[in-house]
Formats: C-alpha cells, structure tokens, sequence
C-alpha cells in the first residue's frame, strides 16, 4: 500500500502540529510501537488520534465483534460494521487514514497466556478495556516489562486518565483493588470479579475524550514533551459539572 504514497506525504500529514512537536520528537513517534488493548469507545479514540499523529506501529487488540449499541459513542463503528470484528474493521480503517501506519490486529481475548506476546516489545501500552481482571493482568505484565500504561476508564458522564510507570504506584494500589500486593489466586481472582458487575451507561463524548486525552499522554510519553500525568495523579472529570476537570491524588 505505501508503493502508492511518496514519504513526503506522511511530513504533510502532520504538517499542523509541526509548532508542536519539533522533526526529532516527530522521528520519535513515527518509530515507536504502541499497543492498545480494546477498539471499542476508549480505543477507537486512541488509535485514531495515534493514527493521525503519525505513531509508526500499532498493535491492537480486541475480541468483540460490533453490535448497534456501539453506534453512539465507538468511532470505528459503522451500519456496515455491525458483526464484524473490531480489530479487523479497525484496522482497515486506520489503513485508510493514514498508509504510514504499520497496523497489527488481534482478534482474540487477552489472558494471563498471551499478555506477555500481546504486551512486549512496545514502547508504551494504552488501557482501552472494560474488564477490570484484563487491565490487572496488563498493567502487572507492562511493569514487569519496565513498560509505562497508560490508564483509562468511563463512567456515565465522567472519566479520568492517568499513567502507571515501574518507578510509581500501581494501578491496583492506587485504586485500592482486592488484588493489590497478592497472587491471582481463584479467591483473588473472585473477589475482583465482584466490583463494577453491572454496565455503566455512557454517552458518546466521554470515551472519546477520555481516549484522545489517553493518546495525548502516550505521545508525551514517547516523545519527552510535556508533563505526563503520573500515578498516584489522577486526571478526572465529570462533564455535568461547573468545573468538569480536576487532578487529583489517590
């Protein structure tokens, strides 16, 4: 696909954000790995600002296939994509955004047997999910990788975002989960089951700035620009508010 696009097309691509990130932090982004767990409401965001930024590759994954519920806030969805997989229609997508984009998709369920081939070799990891034993088992393997992770998680009209590093709090300890400090043992395993059981409504804004917020820190990240939001900070918001954004620390 690239045989039809000169090099210079990706430069004009992201020609706007040139005052932004200098050609340096830019070669930065257009070399690095970036893997993102979920293509739904988060995801789609994520990979599609990542896209249009000009990460170089990105490993996605996601088992779900898309239904109608999805239309009002997942941007990868469509009519026409309803039953097929969101890696696959994800991937295509990002293909016609942007060709310089090298996409790899899973279509397949992350577990404690393919976290580690999902997760190593990235330069940063993004927390698109909504099953909260997958974001344990991805947040323990990218820090035990030395990987940063970059959180992300909605509820109704709130959000909020925030990175876990090696050096920092977990994302357990910060949240003070059943999990923290011990081994995924059946008991361990059941007791985080029991939290957020039900399906939290959600309105289309939110995943999708929570998702460009979390895109935003992963290219600070890799890029060294800017101030990275940092556990035990924590980024919240709740658009029903007068003031809709805080920092807060756990």
């Amino acid at each position: 696909m690239l045989d039809k696009y000169p090099e210079e097309n990706y430069w004009e691509i992201i020609d706007r954000q040139k005052g932004i990130l200098n050609k340096k932090e830019q070669l930065k982004l257009k070399k690095s790995k970036i893997t993102v767990i979920g293509c739904g409401g988060l995801g789609g965001s994520v990979i599609e600002m990542l896209a249009r930024m000009g990460a170089g590759k990105l490993r996605i994954i996601d088992k779900d296939v898309f239904d109608l519920s999805n239309i009002n806030r997942q941007l990868m969805s469509s009519m026409e994509s309803i039953g097929k997989p969101k890696a696959e229609v994800t991937q295509k997508t990002i293909n016609s955004i942007n060709p310089f984009v090298e996409v790899e998709a899973f279509n397949q369920e992350l577990n404690q047997e393919n976290v580690q081939s999902i997760v190593e070799g990235s330069d940063i990891v993004v927390d698109a999910l909504d099953n909260l034993m997958a974001r344990i088992l991805t947040t323990r393997k990218a820090v035990e990788l030395g990987i940063p992770f970059v959180h992300g998680a909605i509820h109704g009209t709130m959000g909020q975002v925030t990175t876990f590093t090696p050096e920092g709090q977990s994302y357990e300890d910060t949240f003070k989960l059943p999990s923290a400090g011990r081994e995924l043992t059946e008991d361990v395993v059941a007791s985080v089951g029991k939290i957020n059981k039900d399906v939290p409504p959600v309105i289309g804004p939110v995943p999708n700035i929570v998702g460009c917020l979390q895109a935003f820190e992963a290219v600070k990240n890799i890029t060294g620009k800017g101030n990275i939001i940092t556990a035990p900070n924590v980024l919240i918001f709740d658009l029903m508010k007068k003031e809709p954004f805080t920092m807060v620390e756990f």
